[in-house]
């Protein structure tokens, strides 16, 4: 598929087959996945990759606060954000900070980068010709989560995203862009000054 069709493809698919998703697709995505951009080639995000009866127990530990039908994916990926990794690797020698101080970071770039590796998650999603959506884990399901799936305390889930075949040929009925418009280019994008 074409880039500019990916891109203009991509969009949040909340209903799902029960038809499976093959196991190369999976391991395509997550390689990609792996491609997005790094701040000091730190790579620090992680994910987990949830089929079958692991998945069972991800519905049973996580509250979907907001989307049920992401309950029939077949695949749901956790991505997590690992700030320890960023603060460890810019108190490295060749980036010239010699401590792991966290005020020197105005933006998180745990969080930059990982949300960048979702990004390309749904996007190799569409280019496998299935359906994604990104939703959110509610804070006070950090810990079961962890605990459940044994992931390490510093790695911070920052939402999942469930994968399959779309069950929808077109945008989800009750979805956003149903209501709103895309707002328009020149009122988002500007060129050399506001």
């Amino acid at each position: 598929m074409e880039f500019q069709d990916v891109v203009r493809r991509r969009r949040m698919v909340r209903r799902f087959t029960d038809e499976p998703v093959p196991d190369e697709s999976v391991r395509r995505i997550m390689r990609n996945a792996l491609r997005g951009p790094s701040a000091g080639f730190t790579q620090g995000q992680a994910f987990l990759v949830l089929r079958g009866a692991e998945l069972a127990r991800f519905h049973e530990v996580v509250r979907l606060w907001t989307l049920e039908s992401v309950r029939t994916a077949p695949v749901v990926v956790v991505p997590f954000a690992v700030k320890d990794a960023y603060l460890d690797r810019y108190a490295q020698p060749d980036k010239g900070w010699t401590d792991r101080a966290e005020e020197r970071w105005p933006v998180p770039f745990w969080y930059v980068d990982t949300g960048m590796a979702v990004l390309l998650i749904l996007q190799t999603a569409v280019d496998e010709g299935l359906g994604a959506v990104y939703f959110g884990i509610g804070a006070d399901d950090f810990d079961p989560l962890r605990a459940e799936f044994g992931v390490p305390g510093d790695h911070v889930p920052i939402g999942a995203v469930a994968l399959g075949h779309g069950a929808e040929d077109d945008v989800s009925e009750g979805a956003s862009p149903r209501t709103r418009a895309r707002r328009p280019f020149d009122e988002v994008v500007r060129f050399g000054r506001w």
